[in-house]
């Protein structure tokens, strides 16, 4: 069991090297890069695919049936070396401490004021306070958040983000969380209260929001 193990780890590690290295291929292209047949390429291929690291889409070729090309999927690029966040710290260090605070703050600001311009122009026709922390919830998942929201017992609600994409730039300066919290408050209008009651950067799972009903 454990050969066979290795011996899969192996072949999916070099089957997404050749997509990432070649990009989009047909099961054919892949066969024949890897050294096998096709119908071993396309069963690796559809196991990846449940594991939702590649999925197909169809190319057309001008005569006949369009092709089926696999492509990487966003967590499969996840898995190669990625040195954005090292960057990313070391920017955020050397603002601070060449330009000084308050340009670094005025940087933290200007995020926060794209994300709330775009927030709201996507949230412009919500009105309820419920309906507008399920749109918050939905953009952040698709901003790579994981978040999640429901109503407790007594009315509050509770917005959830399980995975923060921003840790590290968050952990070189609590800044970029505190902004955060600002955009939702915004976002929620300053009649309806919103804390954070756990925190990634205190050593919990995830980041949770509490956010009180607005008031009659």
């Amino acid at each position: 069991m454990e050969n066979y193990a290795s011996s899969s780890t192996a072949a999916t590690d070099k089957l997404l090297t050749v997509l990432k290295t070649h990009g989009p291929q047909t099961t054919a292209e892949l066969g024949q890069v890897l050294g096998t047949t096709s119908e071993n390429a396309r069963q690796q291929l559809g196991r990846l695919a449940a594991e939702g690291l590649v999925e197909a889409r169809a190319r057309s070729r001008g005569v006949g049936r369009p092709a089926q090309v696999w492509h990487l999927t966003e967590a499969a690029h996840a898995r190669f070396p990625d040195a954005h966040a090292e960057l990313a710290v070391q920017l955020i260090r050397s603002i601070g401490e060449t330009l000084g605070r308050d340009a670094l703050d005025a940087l933290i600001a200007a995020r926060r004021d794209d994300a709330l311009a775009h927030y709201m122009a996507e949230l412009r026709d919500v009105v309820a306070v419920k309906d507008r922390v399920a749109g918050i919830a939905a953009i952040r998942s698709r901003e790579g958040y994981m978040a999640d929201w429901w109503e407790e017992a007594d009315g509050t609600l509770l917005l959830v983000e399980n995975h923060c994409p921003i840790c590290a730039a968050a952990t070189a300066d609590q800044g970029f969380c505190r902004a955060e919290l600002d955009l939702f408050q915004r976002v929620l209008g300053d009649d309806v209260p919103v804390r954070r009651i756990e925190h990634i950067l205190d050593d919990r799972r995830r980041c949770a929001y509490r956010i009180a009903p607005a008031p009659v």
